[in-house]
């Protein structure tokens, strides 16, 4: 049987961020170092890669750079490039833009603080498996509030039948949260702001064109933002 193909070889691995939600862990060492279920939140990304055949993967660091540097380029597997935000923090989309040079069109982007159980294929294979280049300029991995554990809060997104996703509507709940995970296309940072910026921003425009397409994951997504998530998030995946 042939190995299922990946529309990307390469994803970003989004880690600089303060970690402001999870302290007191985060005092001194950053967010993807905090080790949940006996390993760093970043390794249980980078082994998500590795599983998937994703072989490289690009990592921004700003918060304690250090110690998340040599931590990643330990690693054998995926091959992990950094792009370096000592100097500035570039939010998400500005970290993207600044890693350009690294990353092939299109690219895996994802959290670093993801954790998630797959459903019966990869959630990078279903990502591969949905994409269109010709109609999409990026494609969110979304998760219904059912699969979504520890989560508290209204959704982010509706979908429609074809995919092509809208902001959750005033005083209403949305459907689908935003895992963190997604296929972009470079088409999605084009004439991107300079410096710091959401990319929110980019995804605004996308959904403006009907260019901004979700898919729902089969599997079970963990939120881990806060210090109180760690032990249920612990417990399920025992429990997994």
């Amino acid at each position: 049987m042939s190995a299922p193909v990946l529309a990307s070889d390469t994803a970003m691995i989004l880690s600089a961020g303060l970690g402001k939600r999870m302290r007191p862990l985060t005092a001194s060492q950053p967010k993807p170092l905090v080790r949940v279920a006996g390993k760093a939140l970043i390794d249980h990304a980078l082994d998500r890669l590795a599983e998937a055949g994703v072989a490289k993967a690009v990592v921004n660091v700003h918060y304690l750079a250090d110690a998340l540097e040599a931590h990643v380029l330990a690693r054998k597997a995926p091959q992990v490039t950094v792009s370096d935000e000592r100097a500035l923090l570039l939010e998400t989309g500005g970290g993207m833009v600044k890693a350009l040079p690294h990353l092939p069109d299109p690219f895996f982007a994802l959290n670093a603080d993801n954790i998630w159980l797959d459903g019966p294929k990869s959630a990078f294979h279903d990502l591969s498996r949905r994409w269109n280049a010709e109609t999409m300029d990026a494609l969110l991995l979304v998760v219904p509030h059912a699969r979504a554990e520890n989560f508290r809060g209204p959704g982010d997104f509706h979908m429609d039948p074809l995919g092509r996703l809208s902001r959750r509507r005033p005083g209403r709940i949305a459907p689908f949260i935003y895992t963190g995970i997604q296929l972009v296309s470079h088409r999605l940072l084009r004439d991107a702001p300079a410096g710091p910026f959401s990319t929110n921003i980019l995804w605004n425009r996308a959904m403006a064109e009907g260019r901004l397409y979700g898919l729902s994951f089969t599997g079970l997504w963990f939120e881990v933002g806060t210090p109180q998530a760690i032990r249920p998030t612990e417990e399920a995946l025992a429990g997994g």
